[in-house]
């Protein structure tokens, strides 16, 4: 990343904490003041913490006090990672393909689970995990019939030998079951998938396709994982839990939390060299894996300063100030600010159902884009750590620089309706004044690095316009409160997290405050992780803090995808793939990403399509982008070590991807 400079946290800080503390109370942040004292309130609470932490110990033999994880492993054997989604409601159902699955990143798809490919995020490309190779066309160039094999070796962690079997059956047992959100994808792209032999697959499209290893390997849309036949042939996968979770990682689930759903202990399995792990890369270093959800942020910083976590999860930066701090053997991506990798593949924003009123109206969609101050809720989310992105694209260094900058004129000369010009280009340089403010040191200078900081620019802060598109489409304003054409108080009930994904919880709680001071009733409205994306599967909601724009390579196909309206399905009904939940349906994007489908990732053609969809998707406004994903991920190297960073650049710390499992090796005991 360039750009990069240092600082100490001032101001900045003290407006972030002040949102975060009126999380769950109320949308109007506490003075600066006010936030000043959380903060000092949660490093005292830290500090009392860490005085009383009592260990638990046992005796063994020559090894006296052995320390003891609250689950009964070793702790010097345990490798323990914050989960990112928090708890589960039902922690007995592992179904991957049912909706109200314990949250994956538990540790299910890390751990037990398999993709035929994984991505290597960077290289920025599919490799061969499960499949021992790259599927090959086997119909002339068509790209409708492909082959490829399954590694030989790999085991169920029950002993049965994995094979092509396997995959057929689960992939039969799509097809059959309408009841998984993903039989409509699955079946809108592959007609049959049979085993030929032992380790032989031959798969037949209903339509020629260039990327199959996306569609079908591990990535933002898919969710082919591949069951043992042996033991869910004999099950109705429309009501099977899948609870004693046979897998064909390198772990088996041992105990879990099965009242709450908060913490789930997984143990290296004996046979660890049968897995596609142990096969590529080596034996997992850590015995036991605890995935364990701890609570609030404030609980999550004081297990972490107590040395209770190893791998901490979407933190804030005040709390990474009070860590490191307080706990000098936690590390971030970077050593110095910004400390957060910026380069994560999602942009956050807000998400709108497009069939319900009046959100059905992109007039109203822009309106709101107009009446959100960007430059207050980059602060109040992150401390203005984040990069703007004004396209449904990730602001990740390689998308920039193929989509964001070279879209610049087309931005500056874009208009709605009425003929105004909404793109302002100075954000990026209005940032650099406003931390300049702030105290902040050591910020870039030139036009260049302040861009590849802070983005290339986004919407201008209007709320004239704002109110212009609004009375147009028959609003009224009265006493400073909008109402709707039907002249009922306008109220919107804006989606967020409860206590996961930081950023956009924060985020939500920061655009409803720009929203109420336009005058509109906001209601943010915090839901656990099965609840959170259940509402976006069935489109039970208004609008929310989802984020439905991803990639990280120039071939942004595959992350489009889902704003294809093959895959829409009304609200109420279970959409896979529907982008956000949005149930946004165009018909010129439809076709340019169905044209895209049989177009090689190499060809200029695939850029060209892709610029044409994001300017379509800005006119249309289903989801209003605003910035790439900062993450505090930091790492703690008391227990382990040879974790990934910026300056050991194995891999991103992408600790909730199903990649994690290829981490595992590098995890070894501090010295």
């Amino acid at each position: 990343m360039k750009g990069k400079f240092k600082s100490i946290m001032a101001a900045g800080l003290a407006v972030a904490m002040a949102m975060t503390a009126a999380c769950g109370k109320d949308t109007v942040p506490p003075s600066q003041t006010e936030a000043s004292e959380t903060v000092s309130e949660a490093n005292a609470k830290a500090t009392n913490a860490e005085k009383t932490i009592v260990k638990e110990a046992k005796t063994d033999g020559d090894n006296a006090n052995v320390e003891m994880t609250d689950v009964g492993t070793p702790r010097n054997e345990t490798l323990i990672v914050d989960i990112l989604n928090g708890n589960s409601p039902d922690p007995m159902q592992m179904n991957p393909y049912l909706p109200g699955c314990v949250a994956l990143d538990s540790g299910l798809h890390q751990l037990i689970f398999v993709h035929l490919w994984e991505i290597n995020s960077v290289k920025g490309a599919q490799e061969p995990a499960l499949a021992a190779d790259m599927p090959e066309d086997i119909s002339d160039g068509k790209y409708t019939k492909f082959r490829f094999h399954i590694r030989e070796g790999v085991k169920w962690s029950d002993g049965v030998d994995l094979t092509a079997e396997d995959v057929e059956f689960t992939a039969d047992m799509i097809m059959n079951t309408p009841e998984f959100s993903y039989n409509a994808y699955f079946t809108s792209l592959v007609k049959s998938m049979k085993a030929v032999d032992k380790y032989t697959i031959e798969i037949e499209l209903n339509n020629p396709e260039t990327r199959l290893v996306d569609r079908l390997g591990a990535g933002y849309t898919s969710s082919f994982k591949v069951v043992p036949k042996h033991i869910w042939e004999k099950e109705d996968p429309k009501t099977f839990k899948n609870s004693d979770c046979i897998g064909a990682g390198p772990y088996v689930l041992t105990k879990r939390d099965e009242q709450q759903g908060n913490w789930y202990l997984f143990e290296k399995r004996d046979d660890w060299q049968n897995t596609d792990v142990g096969i590529k890369v080596g034996e997992p270093g850590p015995k036991y894996m605890l995935f364990k959800f701890f609570g609030t942020e404030e609980k999550r910083v004081m297990a972490a300063v107590n040395n209770e976590i190893d791998i901490l999860q979407d933190i804030s930066p005040e709390s990474w100030e009070i860590l490191r701090k307080k706990n000098e053997n936690f590390k971030a991506w970077y050593d110095e600010f910004p400390y957060a990798d910026m380069d994560d593949a999602c942009a956050r924003g807000i998400s709108f159902n497009c069939e319900k009123e009046p959100y059905n109206n992109e007039d109203v969609r822009w309106a709101l884009t107009l009446a959100t101050d960007i430059k207050a809720v980059s602060m109040a989310t992150f401390s203005g750590m984040l990069r703007v992105t004004p396209i449904s694209a990730p602001p990740v260094s390689v998308v920039q620089d193929t989509y964001q900058e070279p879209m610049l004129g087309w931005l500056k000369e874009f208009e709605l309706k009425d003929g105004y010009k909404p793109f302002d280009d100075t954000y990026a340089s209005s940032m650099v004044e406003m931390l300049k403010q702030q105290g902040i040191e050591g910020l870039p200078s030139d036009e260049e690095e302040m861009v590849n900081t802070f983005g290339v620019g986004w919407w201008k802060y209007d709320v004239e316009e704002a109110g212009k598109l609004l009375t147009d489409n028959g609003f009224t304003q009265k006493d400073g409160k909008w109402y709707l054409p039907d002249g009922t108080l306008w109220t919107i009930v804006l989606n967020a997290p409860a206590d996961f994904e930081i950023e956009s919880m924060r985020l939500a709680f920061a655009v409803a405050d720009s929203w109420k001071k336009f005058g509109i009733d906001v209601q943010v409205k915090q839901l656990d992780s099965a609840t959170f994306w259940n509402a976006e599967s069935t489109g039970d909601f208004e609008a929310g803090a989802y984020w439905p724009a991803c990639g990280n390579t120039p071939d942004m196909v595959e992350g489009l995808a889902g704003w294809n309206q093959k895959y829409y399905k009304p609200t109420g009904e279970i959409a896979f793939n529907n982008a956000g939940g949005c149930r946004y349906k165009n018909e010129e994007i439809s076709e340019i990403l169905d044209s895209l489908e049989s177009v090689p990732p190499s060809d200029p053609k695939v850029i060209e399509g892709a610029t044409d969809v994001y300017k379509l998707l800005v006119q249309g406004r289903p989801f209003i982008p605003m910035f790439g994903t900062s993450k505090f991920v930091p790492v703690n190297t008391t227990y382990w070590q040879g974790f990934q960073s910026s300056t050991n650049y194995f891999e991103g710390p992408w600790w909730w991807w199903s990649q994690f499992k290829y981490y595992t090796p590098h995890f070894q005991p501090a010295e």
